[in-house]
């Protein structure tokens, strides 16, 4: 199959494996002359191995339509998206850098708001937003840290270079399908992780733990962590089971848990009520409590918010957390590092157009057809406009929702999102385009996941990456080549 990548007809996008002279990139060279070494019958059977372990290991989501609930598996294409170790080391230090920042600036809106004080971010963009929780004023979570799990979306332009699409405060999903899309590759590909030199990436479950335990209220040497789900119908319950199970923390839902007289967390067992101190919650802000916030949600602890603010439990993200996965706040987050940590950013922002300006607001309605149209707080690829995929009648119904509620919608430039080479048939390569979701932790320490989710739009030309949008997934090499 000497034609595998000698067909392959790279775009006018800056390709992650395949440079603009058709030849492999320095951490791509060992994946890509492997790839031409097999026949199109291995290929082949290499993708059906990818597609029946998916279905042993029960790899699924779930996607919500009107006519119900529907899983699915896990769609994944074989070719590794690879990225050489010195680039991604500077992305590193750019996401440890980025979540400090805004974690400083979630306690400073909770305690003393000198951020607001200082005119660095406008009191009316905190006000209005719909994730900052009053109900969270004046309490103090562990180290200072309130998004102790955030997944950043970062995208590659034509320069090559890493920007941040957007920050997840809230309950970042992804991780399990980045460790798994890792165990698939290794029974797809295994000859490669003899010689080549991919960093691993399995520590991260065991990392997540840590940072939970360093969160503990009690100074004990086992801390009581647990997983808090919505339940088996939510589409991310893969996940929490996954990494419920990996860690060895007890998976619960809402009514396995209750919060007693001393204003503690405990969770109901065959042996009787075992204290609770750490609850990784996978569950909204607004369902966690029925005390404080909506009163019809059976999904949460009724006294949870309570147990909290007293210290006698810690949540991972803590409540108001979201208050900075605001794209309206992602504006202003090159502002935020330099104003806590007198930093430069070392990640970039896309450029980004906010419609509660008149002036801005001029160029977006005028431009609707060239930019991607955004919700403040919408999430899974939802609610957007892509301006040149759309139709009169779209941009239409987008100009008077911005014009009914500006603050709820930014606009940004229709990005040349990188490509790669993907498996869409029999022995033919394609560009897809796609993006990266790293996971950052940060609690006692800070670790950043080696690459992280690589998402891939499948169809022809599209932007949109999310799996809820039909897009699919590749495993991330982060590759040390010689001389780094």
């Amino acid at each position: 199959m000497e034609n595998l990548t000698s067909q392959y007809q790279s775009s006018d996008f800056f390709d992650e494996l395949i440079d603009t002279k058709g030849e492999p990139r320095s951490p791509a060279k060992q994946l890509l002359g492997y790839l031409n070494s097999l026949s199109e019958e291995e290929l082949e059977k290499r993708r059906l191995t990818a597609e029946a372990t998916i279905q042993e290991m029960g790899i699924s989501f779930t996607v919500y339509t009107e006519e119900g609930n529907i899983d699915r598996a896990w769609p994944f294409d074989i070719v590794p998206r690879t990225i050489e170790a010195s680039d991604w080391r500077i992305a590193e230090k750019g996401l440890t850098q980025r979540l400090k920042a805004l974690n400083m600036f979630i306690d400073d809106l909770y305690h003393d708001q000198n951020v607001i004080k200082d005119g660095i971010v406008p009191e009316h963009i905190i006000k209005d937003s719909k994730n900052f929780r009053p109900e969270c004023i004046g309490v103090s979570p562990a180290h200072g840290v309130w998004a102790h799990i955030c997944g950043t979306d970062l995208v590659r332009a034509g320069d090559g270079e890493f920007y941040v699409l957007e920050d997840n405060l809230r309950v970042p999903s992804g991780v399990s399908y980045m460790l798994e899309n890792r165990a698939i590759t290794k029974r797809v590909l295994p000859e490669l992780f003899e010689n080549e030199h991919i960093l691993p990436v399995g520590s991260y479950t065991s990392q997540l733990f840590d940072t939970l335990a360093s969160l503990s209220p009690r100074d004990i040497e086992n801390p009581e962590i647990v997983v808090l789900t919505p339940g088996i119908y939510n589409s991310a319950y893969f996940e929490h089971a996954f990494l419920a199970q990996q860690m060895g923390a007890e998976l619960v839902e809402g009514s396995d848990l209750f919060v007693d007289d001393d204003d503690c967390v405990y969770m109901k067992t065959i042996d009787g009520p075992e204290r609770v101190d750490v609850i990784y919650r996978r569950i909204d802000d607004l369902f966690i409590d029925p005390e404080v916030f909506d009163k019809e949600s059976v999904l949460g602890v009724p006294g949870l918010m309570r147990a909290w603010r007293k210290g006698n439990v810690a949540l991972a993200n803590a409540p108001g957390a979201g208050v900075a996965d605001d794209k309206v706040v992602y504006a202003y987050v090159p502002d935020i590092i330099r104003y806590f940590l007198k930093e430069e950013p070392i990640l970039k922002n896309v450029e980004t157009f906010l419609c509660e300006d008149p002036e801005q607001q001029a160029y977006v309605l005028a431009n609707l057809d060239k930019l991607v149209v955004k919700p403040a707080n919408e999430s899974g690829g939802y609610g957007m406009l892509v301006g040149p995929h759309s139709s009169k009648k779209d941009q239409a119904i987008f100009a008077d929702l911005i014009a009914a509620n500006p603050r709820n919608y930014v606009a940004q430039p229709t990005l040349k999102l990188s490509t790669a080479p993907t498996l869409i048939s029999k022995g033919t390569l394609e560009p897809r385009h796609l993006d990266l979701r790293p996971f950052i932790l940060q609690g006692k320490d800070t670790y950043v996941t080696t690459g992280g989710l690589t998402r891939v739009a499948m169809k022809k030309g599209s932007l949109v990456v999310n799996s809820s949008q039909g897009g699919g997934s590749k495993d991330t090499w982060i590759v040390e080549t010689k001389g780094q």
